[in-house]
């Protein structure tokens, strides 16, 4: 899978400490997902945190707008 960060989501990445395997096991693998008109917001359970990766398929890769601990 071939995935894109955006400028947004690339200073989330390291300010939230988040781990592209993080993002990856949340869109391949999430607890749930919630489709808008133009993106996917994918939940995933890592260790006592909950991650929200916000992602939209765009041709042949997907780009992540931002990434969220809850």
């Amino acid at each position: 899978m071939k995935i894109a960060l955006s400028e947004h989501a690339k200073k989330r990445l390291i300010e939230r400490g988040i781990t592209k395997q993080n993002i990856e096991e949340a869109i391949e693998m999430p607890d749930y997902t919630i489709k808008k008109v133009n993106k996917t917001e994918a939940y995933k359970k890592i260790k006592d945190k909950t991650l929200k990766v916000v992602y939209a398929n765009e041709n042949k890769f997907i780009k992540i707008i931002t990434l969220i601990w809850k």
